[in-house]
């Protein structure tokens, strides 16, 4: 779809800066001041040392570039455009497999330029309809995601509908036939090619909590391997303004051109605690084997916020996981501070993987965002001893 965004990019644009006599200037003129443009900046240093290669860092600069349009009959665009820079050289392993700098550990943020989103979209009552490229992200983003804690985030070429017209029902769908990936574009790994359509729907009427309940039905062309049918329910409870939990359930089997065939479940129980300013979660994670031949996956979501941020089961052991987590948070002047624990270890079989610590603090100068984050993963018997270390800046114009 690279190909075919590119003009429609540049039309955009150009609508942008100039309307034409041809169209009905008046009420587009009007579309047009209603418009809004953003700026984002995000500078980032990461280090990462791990056992069994050469330590590396990276200090990145993202800039994005975001504009959305007024509505016209219903209609608006959004375009916005995203550049990768490395402010020093690039002596790390930027995980697109390019083969530059072999042997040093993965920082996963390529250098680039790439349209980020540009879609149109139709509002008509409770219903949006998008088509093109654009952000999806779908309840806790356990299953589908935008990575958006890499610099160049994962979006995805879809058509995509929102329905919201009866309270407290949203539904959603959507039909995405390419994956932009976090590698960027001129890397192989950047695009996946799929046929795969994204089913969500919730129900938030209850005092008790929401009901959320989804059919993602996967097939990668790319990657047959990733292809998959799951189907599952979350329930998001709540038993005080102080106390909730979280329960979801849910089933794999292989999809499409799979090679592997299999039947794997997922499981979540989490309970959230706040007393005072502290915040407190305990949480079991299940993602299931099927006797040690495949395990279940979830290959759109923002893999980073689970099962720790060292990143080390981006993808799941055919033994599967189990991480029992528990995090405790707690602002000490202007900074907030949370601190968690897994505890990690195969579903099939007794082995255990592994643990990680790891804390982050963050706080705001003005406009501008600051964080500070540390993990360390201890290795027992799956991957290696790894620690990183990021320092972030923030701030949108």
């Amino acid at each position: 779809m690279t190909q075919t965004l590119r003009p429609l990019a540049a039309c955009i644009a150009l609508t942008t800066l100039s309307a034409t006599p041809a169209l009905a200037a008046d009420t587009l003129t009007e579309a047009l001041e209603n418009s809004d443009t953003k700026l984002h900046l995000r500078t980032r240093f990461e280090d990462v040392d791990q056992d069994g290669v050469e330590s590396s860092s990276a200090l990145t600069q993202k800039t994005r570039l975001t504009f959305q349009s007024g509505s016209f009959n219903n209609l608006s665009f959004l375009l916005e455009m995203d550049d990768t820079t490395a402010i020093t050289d690039v002596d790390y392993n930027d995980g697109t497999g390019s083969g530059i700098n072999p042997g040093t550990a993965v920082i996963a943020d390529p250098e680039g330029t790439e349209v980020n989103q540009v879609y149109v979209s139709y509002q008509m009552g409770g219903t949006e309809a998008r088509y093109g490229r654009q952000r999806i992200l779908l309840d806790n983003q356990r299953f589908v995601g935008g990575v958006g804690w890499r610099q160049n985030e994962q979006t995805y070429d879809a058509l995509s509908f929102t329905n919201k017209s009866i309270d407290n029902v949203e539904l959603f769908y959507a039909y995405v036939h390419n994956v932009n990936r976090i590698f960027g574009e001129a890397s192989p790994a950047g695009d996946h090619n799929h046929e795969t359509h994204l089913l969500n729907a919730s129900f938030s009427g209850l005092n008790a909590g929401k009901l959320v309940g989804y059919g993602y039905l996967i097939e990668n062309k790319t990657a047959q391997t990733l292809s998959s049918d799951t189907f599952g329910v979350r329930w998001e409870g709540k038993l005080t303004d102080s106390l909730g939990y979280n329960l979801e359930y849910a089933s794999q089997t292989e999809a499409g051109d799979n090679p592997v065939n299999y039947s794997a479940d997922y499981m979540l129980a989490e309970g959230i605690a706040g007393v005072q300013k502290f915040k407190f979660k305990l949480g079991y994670e299940v993602l299931g084997s099927d006797e040690g031949n495949a395990a279940f996956t979830t290959s759109l979501a923002t893999l980073h916020a689970f099962q720790g941020w060292t990143d080390k089961f981006l993808g799941t052991p055919a033994t599967g996981v189990e991480d029992l987590y528990v995090s405790a948070g707690h602002p000490i002047g202007p900074v907030n501070l949370t601190v968690v624990y897994h505890s990690l270890s195969a579903n099939e079989g007794d082995m255990d993987y592994g643990t990680e610590l790891g804390f982050v603090a963050g706080t705001k100068v003005g406009p501008v965002g600051l964080t500070l984050k540390y993990a360390d993963y201890s290795a027992d018997e799956y991957a290696t001893d790894t620690s990183k270390l990021w320092l972030m800046a923030a701030m949108t114009f």
